[in-house]
């Protein structure tokens, strides 16, 4: 059988391109520092590595959830802290309230102090967050919760706590309703205060019993707060075992994508040496060979 020069170019090219494109792939991924650039240089690898990929990046977005969850637990948190200190005060002018030695002046100065505590109470029941949303409306993020009308403070939100997805099999409540802190089995904290200073601005009337009822649902309404504010603490821990677990999980996921994907540099530097070897074998093999003819033996 005769092979023509044209044959032994054309074999001698497709060679020395072949181990070209060989030699310019190793190079890329020397370059890169990735073992897959393309799914065919690992079909099963690279599938495996998509799938790692994709839950690396939704447990990042359960880390940045976890993250809002936990600014909005820490609001109310501080909210409920300072709801918490503010009916301890009133609690305190109730008690001093029941002094039978006060003047009427003085219990309306009284009434005075306590009218600005009930502005502030009104003012931590419509806490805004960050996001200008109300802390404590519900659903209703956008809805004042407490409106001051003819016939008292009354509440405008829902019974739904906002819910954030904190890992795959979590939703967690990071939100408590208006009603469920300031009325509290029916009790009305604002009505409360409202009552009492109305007492405390009627001249020569008798306190002892309104100091007694006022007392007793001030310490419902603080142990409610208390209970509330318990419970968004154990939501808190929630969010830093979580996130701990997430971070351990997001590590396992890194080292398992680098197994994957990272080069091995001392491999590649071997296999790129060796096919340099190979393009310079093929390139010499090529001038020998388009340089025999018949011309060159006369």
């Amino acid at each position: 059988m005769r092979v023509s020069t044209s044959t032994l170019y054309d074999q001698g090219t497709r060679s020395m391109l072949q181990q070209q494109d060989s030699l310019f792939r190793l190079q890329q991924h020397l370059s890169t520092g990735k073992r897959i650039m393309t799914p065919s240089d690992d079909p099963i690898g690279a599938a495996r590595a998509h799938e790692l990929a994709q839950s690396l990046s939704l447990n990042t977005q359960y880390a940045d959830n976890r993250y809002r969850a936990a600014d909005s637990l820490q609001q109310v948190d501080s909210t409920l802290g300072s709801v918490s200190n503010l009916i301890q005060s009133v609690r305190t002018m109730a008690v001093a309230a029941g002094n039978p030695a006060f003047s009427d002046s003085e219990r309306k100065m009284m009434a005075v102090e306590l009218r600005g505590h009930f502005d502030e109470l009104l003012g931590l029941a419509n806490t805004k967050d960050e996001q200008g949303n109300y802390l404590f409306s519900g659903f209703k993020g956008n809805t004042r919760p407490f409106e001051q009308t003819a016939n008292g403070v009354e509440y405008k939100g829902d019974q739904e706590q906002r819910l954030i997805q904190v890992s795959s099999s979590r939703q967690l409540p990071v939100s408590e309703t208006g009603d469920a802190i300031f009325e509290p089995g029916g009790l009305s904290l604002f009505q409360t205060i409202e009552d009492f200073i109305d007492e405390l601005e009627t001249p020569g009337g008798a306190l002892s019993g309104a100091v007694s009822t006022a007392l007793q649902d001030l310490d419902i309404a603080l142990d409610n707060v208390l209970a509330k504010r318990a419970a968004v603490g154990s939501r808190l821990q929630e969010v830093d075992a979580l996130q701990q677990i997430g971070e351990d999980t997001a590590i396992q996921y890194q080292q398992s994508l680098s197994r994957l994907q990272d080069l091995d540099f001392a491999q590649a530097i071997s296999d790129m040496t060796r096919q340099q070897a190979l393009l310079e074998a093929a390139q010499k093999t090529f001038t020998r060979v388009s340089g025999l003819s018949l011309f060159n033996l006369i």
